[in-house]
């Protein structure tokens, strides 16, 4: 057992128990299992529509409501999303396919009407622009974290060559801490 009773060390030292090991060993085994059922359902995608009123559902979802245009068609109680309802499953039994559906809206309303901005021209940014802000925002993150850890060991650093003039020393020209450091020097040391 460790001094402080705390489990069995693998190798007699400083170190971590069997128990610690056990533990970070299943927690990794959880996290790679989490992340393999997220990768597999990404890769598989979501299910298609079978019935004909899921299928609707999945075009109306995609068409902004012209009367209320915080929800989409799907979602909308207003009439004139109901019949764009009705047209869309007539339209598909029709046989037409959802793009085509998609399109006939968009050339009668506008491209307003689509929820989800095309991915071409101009509108691309509206894909990028999140992705690179997150990417930037890790990058100003894992920068704040280095530098702050770093600035941490030239505290440490400057405080055992300053002593007791650490915060006094933090404000000191380069030029004035020399000058300060060799004083120090001179002072000769009071022994008992």
């Amino acid at each position: 057992m460790t001094a402080d009773g705390s489990g069995f060390r693998l190798d007699g030292r400083q170190g971590r128990t069997r128990f610690e090991l056990a533990l970070m060993a299943g927690l990794a085994a959880a996290l790679l299992a989490a992340a393999a059922v997220a990768g597999f359902v990404a890769a598989r995608g979501p299910t298609p529509p079978r019935t004909l009123q899921d299928r609707v559902r999945a075009v109306a979802s995609t068409l902004r409501c012209p009367i209320c245009q915080d929800l989409s068609v799907a979602d909308s109680p207003s009439g004139l999303a109901g019949q764009m309802r009705a047209t869309i499953a007539q339209e598909l039994r029709a046989g037409m396919t959802s793009d085509q559906i998609r399109s006939r809206f968009v050339s009668a309303y506008g491209e307003w009407i689509a929820l989800a901005p095309s991915r071409r021209g101009i509108d691309l940014v509206a894909w990028i622009a999140p992705i690179l802000l997150v990417v930037a925002g890790l990058a100003v993150g894992l920068f704040a974290i280095r530098r702050w850890s770093f600035s941490g060991l030239g505290f440490a650093r400057r405080s055992r060559a300053l002593g007791p003039f650490t915060q006094a020393g933090d404000q000191l020209s380069p030029a004035d801490r020399r000058l300060l450091e060799r004083a120090l020097r001179s002072i000769p040391d009071e022994e008992e």
